[in-house]
């Protein structure tokens, strides 16, 4: 990606279209819809991505499910108001699109890099099983003095690394992009199952 503003923050995936197109919103004329894709991971498990596309880049009033496709973009977030509070909305910007056929071998399925800040103190913990854990919330910047705030979460060293950082430290973080269902207590009678997106780490390091 030439363009500066880019660089801080690149997605490339490569998955399955599960869904059809639902029109998300329009921005000087040129609608974006969302359409969400299944991307494997090694363990045979499935990683449920939402992506928001523009209607240029793709004919959205016709069904694409189960076509295969590689996307370029942006990881992004923006809060939505819900129940009195805001909630953190993730999907991928997608800026390029190609259909593909059968297994691109020369095509990693789920990469994701950022540089950013943190901007939440980190949590660290530790499993049942004695899984080393930690949470970051890193803030990306964009155009326009805007920001996207993308959870992480960091396994065994890279954990206890993380536990460290400080409220605004500068970080550089490799890794892909995964689903996590589960159940948000609306009251006392009543549940919803939700779907949690995050960042899991394979690289970070710290920049002074």
């Amino acid at each position: 990606m030439a363009d500066k503003v880019f660089e801080n923050n690149q997605v490339s995936i490569v998955g399955e279209i599960i869904s059809d197109f639902t029109f998300s919103h329009e921005v000087y004329g040129e609608g974006f819809y969302m359409v969400e894709v299944a991307v494997s991971r090694l363990s045979n498990y499935d990683d449920y991505i939402p992506l928001m596309i523009s209607e240029r880049l793709v004919d959205t009033s016709t069904s694409c499910i189960g076509q295969k496709v590689y996307v370029t973009g942006q990881f992004r977030s923006y809060n939505r108001h819900e129940e009195s509070k805001n909630r953190l909305v993730l999907s991928v910007f997608v800026r390029e699109i190609e259909f593909v056929e059968g297994d691109e071998e020369d095509l990693k399925s789920n990469q994701i890099f950022l540089d950013g800040y943190i901007c939440k103190e980190p949590i660290y913990r530790k499993t049942p099983l004695g899984r080393e854990i930690a949470d970051l919330l890193i803030a990306v910047n964009r155009s326009y003095g805007k920001s996207d705030y993308i959870p992480c979460i960091c396994w065994g060293r890279n954990a206890r690394f993380a536990s460290g950082f400080e409220v605004g430290g500068h970080v550089q973080i490799w890794g892909r992009i995964q689903s996590r269902e589960y159940v948000k207590k609306l009251s006392e009678e009543e549940i919803e199952k939700r779907t949690a997106y995050e960042v899991s780490v394979s690289k970070i390091d710290f920049l002074d």
